[in-house]
């Protein structure tokens, strides 16, 4: 299957590097370790959900314009995100679970995926008022690539960017989506700015897409948990990196208009792939503890943050063969409880990674969000005897 570039549409807006996305998914940015930031856990290889043997990410991003918002010509600042748990030649469906901790949100095909048991398809993640389209065109391109099936719900899940966005003049469109599963690919994920996630912000700083993982010992399996976020959520004074009251030594840097709020506002979506033998039931359960992780960093699910969560398992393949009966594997719950840690720690350091990676951004109207300043972070850390030192 051909494989296409990320797509990004050029802005020429000083001070903000908007072509990150054209480059290829690498990591141009130190990552939050490199900076020092102190996490639990070992890490896969990667430290990314593709740590997980199969998963496939891809990102289509959408940068233009700038200025006045004027609603269907910008400026624009979206994509879309995709997420395919064997690849994207691979149909097969895998074991899946699902979770809110706070409704104010969308994740389309829950309702089935909830009922059988099953992940059919991949995930993907848009904007607000872009679901619609990035669902259909999922079927569509299901059916282009000559996938058997008669019917589809795909997973489908979103977060606002209307503040930097001009998210009412619908410019992602079915080519977006089709970019974005089309892209898709194992290894190194780009964080940051890119696909879903362009246009989001984080505990006030510059959000987006972020990605770790965790190995578990061979004791307790050899297990790998990897998580991918589109963070949009949490308010700035309860911002706690590694411990530390991040968001009241950094306390400026808001984004402001008319004024700066620090408000508990936005939403968090959250991806959990393990190759762990478990069950739709068991899988559930890993995606509520990715709201722990959540919270680790400050934030609380606010009544207008959407914190949707999905766990999926890419053990036990041909479990949804259609004839015959069907032998599966499953881990016991008396040994889940370190998948439970893996998860929440994977699911703290990809938000920190999102932040870590993402960049200055101004959008509509001139807002203009701050990403997180490295030495200042590093500084906060090193004030409360947290930051882990390069060795000399």
């Amino acid at each position: 299957m051909r494989v296409l570039t990320t797509l990004v549409l050029f802005s020429t807006l000083a001070g903000d590097v908007v072509g990150q996305a054209a480059r290829a998914p690498t990591h141009p940015h130190p990552r939050a370790r490199d900076l020092g930031v102190p996490f639990d856990g070992t890490p896969g290889p990667l430290n990314a959900i593709t740590d997980v043997v199969g998963v496939e990410v891809g990102h289509a991003t959408i940068i233009a314009g700038q200025g006045k918002l004027v609603v269907g010509q910008g400026p624009v600042r979206t994509g879309v995100t995709a997420i395919f748990p064997r690849g994207k030649i691979n149909g097969d469906p895998v074991f899946g679970g699902w979770f809110t901790l706070n409704g104010n949100g969308e994740m389309t095909g829950t309702t089935w995926l909830e009922e059988s048991g099953f992940l059919a398809g991949p995930v993907l993640i848009t904007n607000t008022h872009s679901v619609g389209v990035v669902r259909d065109a999922v079927i569509e391109w299901l059916v282009k690539k000559g996938f058997d099936f008669d019917w589809s719900l795909p997973v489908v899940a979103e977060t606002w960017d209307g503040a930097l966005n001009d998210i009412n003049g619908f410019h992602v469109s079915k080519q977006h989506a089709f970019q974005a599963l089309d892209s898709a690919r194992g290894g190194r994920v780009a964080e940051g700015n890119v696909g879903g996630g362009t246009g989001m912000v984080c505990h006030g700083f510059k959000g987006g897409i972020g990605t770790a993982s965790r190995k578990l010992p061979q004791d307790q399996g050899g297990y790998t948990v990897g998580v991918l976020v589109q963070c949009n959520y949490g308010a700035r004074g309860r911002l706690s990196i590694a411990g530390v009251p991040v968001g009241q030594e950094i306390p400026d840097l808001l984004p402001c208009l008319e004024r700066c709020a620090d408000g508990e506002a936005g939403s968090i979506i959250i991806v959990v792939a393990t190759d762990a033998p478990l069950l739709p039931h068991q899988l559930k359960r890993i995606a509520k503890r990715a709201g722990l992780g959540v919270g680790r960093l400050g934030g609380t699910g606010g009544n207008t943050s959407g914190d949707i969560f999905i766990a999926f398992s890419t053990a036990n393949p041909g479990a949804a063969k259609p004839e015959g009966t069907v032998a599966v594997t499953a881990l016991p719950n008396e040994r889940i409880t370190p998948l439970f840690e893996a998860t929440i720690q994977a699911t703290e350091e990809a938000i920190v990674n999102a932040m870590v990676a993402a960049e200055t951004m101004t959008g509509a109207n001139g807002l203009r969000v701050y990403a997180l300043p490295h030495e200042r972070l590093q500084a906060a850390l090193r004030k409360y005897n947290r930051l882990v030192e390069p060795r000399r």
